[in-house]
């Protein structure tokens, strides 16, 4: 019979990382968006954001009241960029078709065609939102499939890029670690930010993810985890970035 090869504190080794995890996120840097005036006003920065759709905070099956909290941090992101020359704004969001075979995975969502796959009200009447390029995606990686890969290649002088959105763990992720190692394949040096602030996750309690025949998902630690796994593949993790 195999054994297992973990030790066998592997709970108080764990709680010790934890709580180091914690320390870490609690003294994160800010930054401050004047300090990326200079490169904004020549087009060297976008904002990415992801999945800031209704099917994730206003209506549907996989909509969170988590993910809908930062709604007016994420608005204001966007008027803040905006303020100081920013005018790339790509807008990455889930569209599926009835047949997505990510419905084995999470409940029908975010279908084509429906209030759920389309931008929050909240960011559409913003007054530039004709900036907006919106890369529609049927997967959790909004590379595959899309036209992401060229907008970038046509955009090769960007000095930074700052995500904002969902899922932190899922959609984020996926969005900035193959962001930041694309340009570090090219020798590039291209600052990939996630403010803190402007990112959440969904929570799916143990006790709920049974009864629904769910995976479990703890929206503090995989917020936390990921964050810091991130910032292991040199994004830039922030707390915010102020005005």
């Amino acid at each position: 019979m195999e054994t297992s090869t973990q030790p066998t504190n592997f709970m108080e080794q764990a709680t010790v990382f934890l709580h180091a995890l914690v320390s870490w996120e609690q003294n994160l840097p800010s930054l401050a968006w004047n300090d990326l005036r200079a490169d904004a006003q020549k087009g060297r920065v976008a904002l990415f954001c992801v999945d800031m759709i209704n099917g994730f905070c206003h209506e549907g099956a996989l909509s969170s009241p988590r993910v809908k909290s930062i709604i007016p941090a994420v608005v204001s992101a966007f008027e803040s960029a905006y303020a100081i020359g920013v005018r790339d704004f790509l807008l990455a969001q889930d569209c599926h078709t009835p047949a997505s075979v990510e419905f084995a995975d999470f409940p029908p969502h975010c279908m084509a065609g429906t209030s759920e796959a389309e931008t929050i009200p909240e960011l559409a009447s913003l007054p530039f939102a004709h900036l907006f390029t919106v890369v529609r995606k049927n997967s959790l990686n909004a590379f595959h499939g899309t036209h992401l890969g060229e907008w970038l290649d046509a955009h090769r002088d960007l000095s930074a890029v700052v995500i904002v959105g969902d899922c932190t763990d899922l959609c984020v992720y996926q969005a900035a670690v193959p962001l930041k190692l694309r340009a570090n394949q090219d020798n590039r040096p291209l600052r990939v930010i996630v403010p803190r602030s402007c990112v959440d996750t969904y929570d799916l309690p143990l006790d709920a993810a049974r009864q629904i025949g769910a995976p479990a998902h703890d929206g503090d630690l995989m917020h936390e985890l990921f964050l810091y796994h991130m910032a292991l593949n040199g994004v830039e993790v922030v707390s915010r970035i102020d005005d």
